[in-house]
C-alpha cells in the first residue's frame, strides 16, 4: 500500500504550458509540508525529549508528524 502524499505542496506551471492545468512537482509533496509543520509543534512542546534517548525521541517524533500530516490529508479528501 501506497500513501497518498497529496499534491505538490507549491506547484508551478510547467514550461510547456501557459496555465497551471499540467502541474509539475518540484520539492516536497503536500504531506511532507504537512508534516513538518506538525513537527515544529511537537518539538517546541518538548513532550518527546525528556527520558528518551535522541535516536527514540527523534524517530517518535517523525512517525506522530506523519500521523498528524496522513490525518489531514485524509480530512482534506
Amino acid at each position: 500500500m501506497t500513501t497518498n502524499t497529496g499534491i505538490p505542496a507549491f506547484p508551478v506551471a510547467s514550461e510547456l504550458c501557459q496555465d497551471l492545468t499540467v502541474l509539475e512537482q518540484r520539492g516536497m509533496t503536500l504531506r511532507d509540508y504537512f508534516a513538518a509543520k506538525a513537527m515544529q509543534g511537537l518539538i517546541i512542546q518538548n513532550k518527546f525529549i525528556v527520558g528518551m534517548g535522541e535516536k527514540h525521541w527523534t524517530k517518535q517524533a517523525a512517525d506522530y508528524a506523519y500521523r498528524m500530516a496522513d490525518a489531514m490529508l485524509r480530512e482534506r479528501g
